[in-house]
């Protein structure tokens, strides 16, 4: 063969495939999966009503949402005696249960977890609601296996106590730098930081998003969209 001497061609690029940076990603239910806030805070003050009790502010009563429910309620109406808290979390469980039927998933949340899924990230769910309520949502059809461990606020410590966090992390043998937290409210963030791992913030949930700052989220998402992209690009 005669030597042209000519160079030889460079290699085609391959598109990069994005490293993983997180196995396991943690969602708060409420907030962030469902938009429920609205709803939340509105069971909150009829259930205050319902005992002639001072009814919270819009803000108060969706300040406490991801609390566990007791915790919640105290905070939302502190004038309560400790002794009726039980008579105004049958109250809020009433109105809750007459209208979850209103409760739907964020546009695209669905998409959202399926590319996950199909990226090889563990799934969780750290949220304040009842070990019932989370498994009546999660037995639907659209939502069923999509989750590899899920913990509520009434069979661990709440938000933001760590143990949450860790128990999921134990259970599905993530570290926490490998792991990230996403959430709609500080408390979601603390509970993160807490626990040593990475976080999230999602601005269309109960909590303003100008907030979150001192917890030193990765991001904060301003839609469901606006989510799904930073984690294809940076999870």
């Amino acid at each position: 063969m005669r030597d042209t001497g000519a160079l030889p061609a460079p290699p085609i690029a391959m598109p990069r495939t994005p490293q993983r940076r997180f196995d396991l990603i943690v969602f708060d239910w409420d907030g962030t999966l469902f938009d429920s806030t609205a709803l939340i805070a509105r069971c909150i003050q009829s259930a205050a009503a319902d005992l002639g009790l001072p009814v919270p502010s819009d803000e108060a009563a969706s300040h406490v949402i991801g609390l566990g429910l007791t915790e919640a309620l105290q905070h939302a109406v502190p004038s309560l005696p400790a002794a009726r808290y039980p008579e105004l979390g049958q109250r809020y469980r009433h109105h809750y249960v007459t209208r979850q039927h209103e409760l739907v998933l964020f546009p695209g949340t669905l998409d959202l977890l399926a590319a996950l899924k199909a990226r090889n990230h563990l799934l969780g769910v750290a949220t304040g609601k009842s070990r019932r309520g989370l498994d009546e949502a999660l037995h639907t059809v659209q939502l069923k296996g999509l989750f590899d461990a899920t913990r509520t606020a009434d069979e661990t410590a709440g938000k933001p106590h760590p143990l949450m966090l860790q128990e999921l992390m134990a259970e599905l043998d993530v570290a926490p730098e490998r792991t990230l937290m996403i959430g709609d409210t500080t408390h979601d963030l603390q509970l993160a930081r807490n626990a040593g791992t990475a976080s999230v913030g999602v601005s269309f949930g109960a909590h303003e998003h100008d907030t979150f700052e001192p917890f030193g989220p990765l991001h904060v998402a301003h839609s469901t969209a606006d989510l799904a992209d930073w984690l294809a690009r940076h999870a």
